[in-house]
């Protein structure tokens, strides 16, 4: 077994709160073994790019600082995407990055596409990696729970209660399009705790009727407001996509769920007006949760661990109140973990009165 002497580590994807958490918590636990830890800048760009991007991280970056306790990324993230053909040649790159900072493992801070792409590229550079999952999307497979949702979660309900009081002095139906690709796990846990009036999420079908309906009866029984929780990912009542806007390699951005739905309510039913509010990108921000913080150190503190004890190609994962170890291979054979229809807060919701689509009770 190859002595671990200098380690990698960066966050990849999209950002969130609890990175600087996970970094400060690497960083503390690989000092105890006396490893140098370098943080890669801008995802994998730091080692891919000419010249190479980085710094030496001691615990002096993170002491007495307050980026343990802010969101964002304090390398920089990468959130771009590389098209199948070039992936080689960024492989090869992030080889020669490795050998050249004369890295013996790689910390991979990321959802479920870096799981997949910058593993690809860690075995083909022989270096170890353990993964630590965070998303605000929490679809990242095999972990109850990735570094950033909760944080998320809160600043979404925060949204939710202070367009309650305005759709409540304007008398109003106002829409909340919030983040989450194509799972509904952000949008169905803010909605069940900002007590929504109707909740769309991509995994469950639903009619404008439906809503339509929804809303009359609330208005039957003397209320004059209500709030509409809708994931991005969602389509038209019909199945088609929103947005034909794409990014830089040519996938589908989401987005323009909330417009559409607004339209399509108002065509059907006057008895509300309604106004969009899309959250975007405040919902990577403000300050990690305590539940985000605590994750993010235990992750980072038994990623370092699982590096001594001779592991590789893993990711950590929350299950219950245990960190658990689960293969890459396995990760990236589970996939994009989507809202499943028939769990306690799609149930609750459902009892609690919210419409979240045509399901049954």
């Amino acid at each position: 077994m190859t002595e671990i002497k200098k380690i990698g580590i960066l966050t990849s994807g999209g950002d969130c709160a609890g990175l600087n958490a996970v970094i400060s918590s690497v960083v503390s636990s690989a000092a105890k073994f006396g490893w140098e830890v370098y943080g890669i800048h801008n995802g994998t760009d730091g080692l891919t790019e000419s010249p190479l991007s980085y710094e030496v991280l001691t615990e002096n970056n993170f002491a007495d600082t307050p980026w343990p306790r802010i969101a964002g990324s304090y390398l920089g993230s990468l959130n771009k995407g590389v098209k199948m053909e070039s992936q080689k040649v960024v492989s090869e790159r992030f080889g020669k990055g490795v050998a050249e900072l004369g890295l013996d493992a790689v910390v991979v801070v990321g959802g479920d596409g870096s799981m997949n792409i910058v593993s690809n590229y860690c075995h083909n550079a022989g270096v170890k990696m353990v993964g630590i999952p965070k998303t605000i999307d929490n679809d990242t497979p095999l972990t109850q729970y990735s570094v950033g949702f909760n944080s998320a979660c809160e600043v979404c309900v925060e949204a939710i209660d202070a367009l309650w009081k305005t759709a409540r002095s304007h008398q109003r139906a106002l829409i909340l399009e919030v983040m989450g690709r194509d799972a509904g796990h952000l949008a169905m846990h803010s909605a069940v705790a900002g007590f929504a009036d109707v909740c769309l999420v991509p995994e469950i079908p639903y009619t404008i009727d439906g809503i339509v309906n929804k809303l009359k009866s609330i208005k039957a029984r003397g209320r004059n407001h209500a709030i509409i929780v809708v994931s991005e990912g969602v389509r038209t009542e019909t199945g088609e996509m929103v947005s034909n806007t794409t990014n830089l390699i040519g996938e589908k951005i989401n987005g323009g769920i909330g417009e559409y739905l607004s339209a399509a309510l108002n065509a059907k039913y006057s008895g509300f007006q309604t106004r969009v509010t899309k959250l975007g990108h405040v919902q990577r921000a403000g300050d990690p949760t305590a539940f985000d913080r605590a994750l993010a150190c235990a992750f980072g503190a038994r990623a370092v661990e699982l590096l001594k004890e001779g592991h590789t190609d893993v990711m950590v994962a929350l299950e219950g109140d245990q960190i658990q170890t689960y293969s890459l291979s396995d990760v990236v054979a589970c996939g994009t973990t989507k809202l499943d229809a028939n769990s306690v807060y799609v149930r609750a919701a459902v009892e609690m009165g919210m419409y979240v689509g045509e399901i049954r009770k």
